[in-house]
């Protein structure tokens, strides 16, 4: 490759269409939106998927499965990650300010994943049958925090309150 056989890329060097500009411009009159319809008004839109009066694919497909709001969403750390801290006492904060877990709020389990030398003492709201036996086989202790429920929503908990006041 050398300087006489540099070209610019197809498309390149073209001009911006101008519309509006006259009959002239090749784009006049209508300005390339063509007569009545939608697209030609001013400020017309399609909403994303639009697929002009056609079922849109999104409505077309089947819907599958169930997604349970309550579900319970843990952090996994392994053992490996804690060993690699060392620390003697590993809390949710000790974990939070290494950026092991994301946030404070998080739920947090253990797993069993990679080997402890030093003995720990692990406080975390759940913990796996292996990284429990691995934790007290190294001499640690295992620490469970309690995992509070969901909160009944406002609407709930009047209902509940008044169908426990029993009419005398």
């Amino acid at each position: 490759m050398n300087l006489s056989n540099l070209r610019a890329p197809r498309k390149a060097n073209e001009n911006k269409k101008r519309v509006g500009r006259g009959m002239g411009s090749g784009m006049g009159k209508t300005s390339t939106r063509g007569h009545k319809g939608q697209g030609s008004r001013s400020g017309s839109s399609t909403m994303r998927g639009f697929e002009g009066g056609q079922m849109p694919l999104h409505r077309r497909l089947p819907k599958r499965g169930f997604t349970n709001i309550f579900k319970t969403e843990y952090e996994l750390v392994n053992l490996d990650r804690l060993a690699a801290l060392r620390e003697s006492e590993i809390t949710p904060e000790v974990l939070r300010k290494a950026g092991v877990v994301s946030s404070k709020k998080s739920l947090i389990k253990v797993l069993g994943d990679g080997d402890l030398s030093t003995a720990l003492t692990v406080h975390a709201h759940k913990f796996s049958k292996s990284a429990q036996e691995k934790i007290e086989k190294a001499g640690g202790k295992v620490m469970q925090l309690s995992v509070v429920g969901p909160q009944l929503s406002e609407t709930k908990q009047s209902v509940a309150m008044a169908s426990n006041k029993a009419p005398k």
